[in-house]
């Protein structure tokens, strides 16, 4: 744990084999503060003034109780020591790390308190420091912030079939009214408000309060299949308020012959819509199965491996035969590249057969029937076009998904 520190406080003059069995004092971290004054170092572990180091053990201190005026050292015999022949010698041992004699822990005795307190306030601010940029990482990669503030156009949804609500995605436009929580109110209770679909990228929509007309100050990003987006009536069947946003409230004194107006003729989510997006996040393979799948350090044979979980039709598949369980691999449900128990036997593919000689508890083989693959490509409607962003595997980490840009499409 103190990899990458430097110690200071190691001396060697006159050390014995009763004096090397002694505890040694844990080093201080090499990146403290440190003070230069009149060609003097000091270091302050604690973050106050007052303190300092020898120069000769490398004890830490309170700087008025040094020796001399200049402060450089701890006691007389370091005085000594430093100016005598064993100057280089000591150097050297310390920079050795070889520990030091028993007098230099004796006056160690009283700093270490110090030394553990600096020790222990350094590894708090890492700690900080650390819950800092986890808590930056959280919030992950913005799809709507990255669309906007480019101006690119994502792949539609319709063109991924495979994919959750791929094939109903068709009722989903630009202009779609949806009801929505209403995030400018004053109001303690939740509330909620219409909106439209200002713009799509993928499975996430750009809306609009009505009544905002061309003002996009409170324009802003979420996932239209969300458990609190509705189609428009939501409200008014489940007994929830609509309450117009705080913002734009003066603008009219009738709001139910405003909403009356604008929505006339207006689409909005299908009924079942909330229906449709939980149907299509069930999937066929559960955590326990067991499958072929390629061996990704050899590509011409399979392997037995177990699903470990599933995300979003994705599998990330354990190699049976992983203690630790990290020797993994991501694949699509439907790829070609997963097969049932047996496949490889039946059509004479390369197989690596498993050490495992018994299924472990609770691991059962996944039906054949479950392996359909996706069938010619339906390309009527909307498709890809160059240019377009959307989220592909990262070919150098099969583990990983990233954003991509198509380049070329053929027919």
């Amino acid at each position: 744990m103190f990899d990458g520190y430097d110690s200071c406080s190691e001396d060697t003059s006159s050390s014995s084999s009763s004096e090397e069995s002694e505890e040694e004092v844990a080093p201080l971290p090499s990146n403290l503060p440190i003070i230069k004054n009149n060609g003097q170092v000091y270091t302050y572990p604690d973050g106050k003034s007052g303190m300092a180091t020898c120069e000769m053990c490398g004890m830490v201190g309170v700087r008025d109780a040094f020796y001399s005026k200049t402060k450089r050292f701890c006691s007389v015999s370091c005085s000594r020591s430093y100016s005598s022949n064993s100057k280089k010698a000591s150097i050297l041992a310390r920079l050795q790390g070889k520990p030091p004699t028993k007098k230099a822990k004796v006056l160690q005795k009283q700093p270490l308190v110090a030394k553990l307190a600096a020790y222990a306030q350094y590894q708090a601010t890492l700690q900080n420091q650390a819950k800092t940029k986890s808590a930056v990482s959280m919030e992950g990669f913005s799809w709507g912030n990255y669309i906007s503030s480019n101006s690119f156009i994502a792949a539609p949804v319709t063109c991924f079939k495979h994919a959750p609500m791929g094939t109903c995605w068709g009722d989903i436009s630009e202009n779609v009214r949806v009801e929505v929580p209403n995030t400018d109110c004053s109001l303690p209770t939740k509330v909620f408000w219409i909106a439209g679909i200002v713009k799509l990228a993928g499975y996430n929509a750009l809306l609009r309060y009505e009544g905002f007309e061309n003002d996009s100050g409170l324009d802003f990003w979420c996932n239209i299949c969300g458990s609190d987006i509705h189609p428009v009536g939501w409200c008014a069947a489940s007994g929830k308020p609509l309450v117009p946003p705080r913002t734009i409230q003066h603008k009219y004194t009738n709001w139910k012959a405003f909403l009356v107006k604008r929505l006339t003729g207006a689409k909005t989510l299908p009924p079942d819509f909330s229906q449709k997006v939980s149907e299509s996040m069930q999937y066929p393979f559960k955590p326990c199965m067991r499958v072929e799948v390629v061996d990704k350090r050899h590509l011409c044979r399979t392997r037995v491996a177990v699903v470990e979980s599933v995300i979003g039709g994705r599998l990330r598949l354990v190699y049976e035969e992983s203690e630790d369980r990290t020797d993994d691999f991501w694949c699509h449900m439907h790829s070609p590249l997963i097969h049932h128990i047996g496949w490889s036997r039946s059509i004479g593919h390369r197989f690596k057969r498993s050490d495992i000689t018994k299924k472990q508890d609770g691991h059962f083989d996944t039906p054949p029937h479950l392996f359909a693959k996706v069938k010619e490509v339906d390309q009527s409607g909307e498709w890809f076009k160059e240019g377009m962003k959307l989220e592909a595997i990262d070919p150098l980490n099969l583990s990983t998904i990233c954003v991509a840009t198509i380049r070329k499409v053929r027919e």
